[in-house]
């Protein structure tokens, strides 16, 4: 059986597809330079959706952190050269 995620994102790519489709007359696009030019519906809105998807990837991702706070509680931490600091009640208890 399919995932609600996997079906949502089918549901999802139907509804835009056959809304693309729908949009396909040529409308004037103005650039900041120059003469408006005649460009598909289709191709601007799936532009933007696409930026949009790509962006909105980068932004969710998860980010690696990189972090010292486990070489601080290394260095905080007794080497083994050093004495335990347990009292020698404390050792009879544990073991």
């Amino acid at each position: 059986m399919m995932k609600a995620k996997t079906i949502f994102a089918i549901l999802i790519t139907c509804l835009l597809t056959i809304f693309l489709m729908d949009n396909r007359e040529a409308v004037d696009f103005n650039f900041l330079i120059g003469a408006p030019v005649p460009v598909s519906k289709l191709l601007v809105i799936g532009i933007c959706i696409l930026i949009g998807f790509i962006l909105g990837y980068i932004v969710g991702r998860p980010r690696k952190t990189v972090s010292s706070y486990d070489t601080e509680i290394e260095k905080s931490y007794p080497t083994s050269d050093n004495k335990s600091t347990l009292s020698d009640e404390d050792r009879d208890y544990i073991s």
